[in-house]
């Protein structure tokens, strides 16, 4: 592997294919596996994917995302003028992890990452109702919800966000626990956390009242209990135009009505 080298790494959709072609002359692209950095091209989703699949393969490298989807608010603008300039001006920014252990009513067990949020949703019209434990105490004996989720910082300008959850700066060691239409307890608005704990959610009757969890991208149904925790042992780098940084974008989030 070569840091130096750059690999483009393109969303299947046409936008994205067709600024492919664009691009393919302005840099000596090479594959992947040769490579010591990554553009992305692509919107949110497609740059969650490309992560979801480096920390699936141990095979991590910086990454300069440019939107070619919806909102972008992981990537950079796309513009091609000055590629090169810009990727060598471009700060660098660790993102760590969530990982959530799970394990399911019939047994089964699975190890998942999140980039963005861990989110337990009911899966029928009834509520589901949940119990969470904070490093072994049991903080609330039963929750009546349509769901709850775990947002690091840089998923909490999104479904968090959306859910009325707190948005929090890039570089604070917090998460955000934010539950989902909450009935009882109505006015629970939530929880902010060191990032050093680990929480703990039981499903209350999940025969019932069957649980999903979802790691950003990637759902496992009728779950029992989840564990959530930060994953040290792994971290992500993402690169940004030094107008255009992850940490401001975050903090003028807090601005947009």
């Amino acid at each position: 592997m070569n840091d130096k080298k750059w690999a483009l790494i393109v969303s299947p959709t046409q936008p994205a294919q067709e600024a492919a072609e664009k691009l393919k002359s302005l840099i000596d692209w090479v594959p992947v596996e040769e490579a010591g950095q990554a553009v992305v091209l692509g919107g949110d989703g497609f740059m969650l994917q490309t992560l979801h699949q480096m920390l699936n393969r141990r095979k991590i490298m910086p990454v300069y995302g440019m939107n070619l989807g919806t909102v972008g608010f992981l990537m950079n603008n796309w513009h091609m003028e000055d590629l090169e300039q810009r990727l060598h001006k471009a700060r660098a920014f660790k993102v760590k992890p969530l990982r959530m252990d799970v394990e399911t009513i019939s047994g089964a067990s699975f190890t998942l990452p999140a980039i963005n949020e861990v989110s337990l949703l009911r899966e029928t019209r009834q509520t589901a109702k949940l119990e969470i434990e904070i490093n072994g105490r049991i903080m609330m004996d039963e929750l009546v919800c349509d769901g709850v989720l775990i947002a690091t910082p840089a998923g909490s300008t999104a479904y968090n966000l959306s859910a009325n959850g707190p948005i929090l700066p890039l570089t604070c060691n917090l998460l955000a626990l934010t539950p989902i239409s909450p009935f009882r307890p109505r006015r629970w608005k939530g929880a902010i956390l060191p990032d050093k704990m680990e929480i703990t959610i039981r499903v209350l009757n999940p025969e019932k009242r069957p649980v999903s969890a979802v790691g950003d991208q990637q759902e496992v149904r009728d779950v029992s209990c989840v564990k959530v925790a930060i994953d040290r042992s792994q971290s992500l780098t993402m690169l940004f135009d030094p107008e255009h940084a992850l940490d401001d974008r975050i903090a003028m989030e807090q601005f947009v009505v």
